[in-house]
């Protein structure tokens, strides 16, 4: 079957870059993806194929010299590499590997299959589940960016995942992303019974709970994911990660726009709770555990229940360096807190 590939083509030099649609027949080891230049290994190509510290802000790669005349796909290669490996290493794993990676054509279709035999059920079945992810994905362009800039998010930021098949086979934070991202296409197909259907089952394997409506931008971070929960109305930025125990939710019976809004680069720590229809700004961090029912300026640091600003990061993006740690911001914040009312000042209202 041919696969909808989208290539970025460098054009004459001062016109830019620009992307371009073409349909053409899959090779074992190519599809569906925007190709680079050169004839490095794959492993050092990838790093040059939508690294997430190189999205700008409003979610679009910058050119990193990406050409059309090599029409590859270095993290699909990476992913079928590690796969046979790992065949050779653990050969009780060889008739799963070739299932879920060797036997396809491109990185779609081997997601497509992992997700659907997560998900399948008594009376959902894993072949009819196959065929909604195939037709979802192999016509979006936007899934197919995002879930390799996850995939590369979760290689980058979890020091816990050691290759992109790890992501892609083991790591239910990766697979319910991106079983959410079908099922939010075919709630904005119209198709919500099905975009329900698709949640509930997410939300009972991977104890993950999205809402089909919520808005997710890319290179996404769950991190463990068990525990997350994201309303309807919830925007989440480019470039963010959240830990287990999330909760972006509402503050009662409230109908319309009743949920946050996590702005790109933010660092969501785990067990946090974030309620209402207010901002977390841009490359902002939310301590573990804190509650915040006000919205937080861009690049602050909140903490506490209920939260307060604590603090600044350094980082423009912090869910990139994933750096939780606010002891000693937090107990500076205390110090002065102390000194001020010992003073009869009060540090912050």
């Amino acid at each position: 079957m041919a696969c909808r590939c989208v290539v970025l083509q460098e054009l004459e030099e001062g016109e830019g870059v620009k992307s371009k649609e073409r349909i053409s027949s899959s090779s074992a080891s190519s599809c569906c993806y925007y190709g680079v230049s050169g004839s490095m290994n794959p492993k050092s190509r990838v790093e040059k194929v939508f690294p997430v510290s190189e999205m700008k802000s409003d979610g679009n790669p910058k050119s990193v010299g990406l050409r059309s005349e090599c029409l590859d796909d270095p993290i699909w290669d990476i992913i079928r590499a590690e796969a046979k490996s790992e065949a050779e290493k653990e050969p009780i794993l060889s008739s799963f590997l070739y299932a879920s990676v060797l036997s396809h054509d491109c990185l779609e279709r081997a997601l497509g299959f992992v997700l659907a035999n997560r998900l399948q059920n008594p009376t959902l079945l894993a072949t009819q589940l196959m065929d909604i992810f195939d037709d979802v994905v192999m016509n979006d362009r936007g899934i197919q960016h995002a879930i390799r800039l996850d995939l590369q998010a979760f290689k980058d930021r979890d020091p816990a995942c050691g290759s992109y098949s790890w992501a892609l086979l083991y790591l239910k934070g990766y697979h319910s992303l991106q079983s959410y991202r079908v099922s939010h296409a075919l709630w904005n197909q119209g198709r919500k019974i099905l975009a329900l259907a698709l949640q509930s089952r997410i939300s009972e394997v991977f104890a993950v709970d999205i809402h089909p409506a919520a808005r997710i931008g890319e290179g996404i971070l769950l991190d463990h994911g068990t525990g997350l929960v994201i309303g309807e109305t919830a925007v989440v930025g480019n470039k963010v990660s959240l830990m287990q125990g999330v909760t972006l939710g509402g503050t009662g019976k409230e109908v319309g726009d009743r949920h946050p809004k996590i702005g790109p680069g933010a660092l969501i720590g785990a067990g946090a709770t974030i309620l209402g229809n207010i901002t977390v700004g841009e490359g902002a961090m939310i301590t573990a555990g804190s509650l915040v029912l006000k919205s937080v300026p861009p690049h602050s640091m909140s903490a506490g229940n209920p939260a307060k600003v604590v603090g600044y990061v350094e980082e423009p993006d912090p869910s990139l360096t994933m750096k939780h740690d606010a002891s000693k911001d937090y107990f500076e914040h205390l110090s002065h807190s102390v000194s001020g009312r010992s003073n009869g000042h009060s540090f912050m209202k």
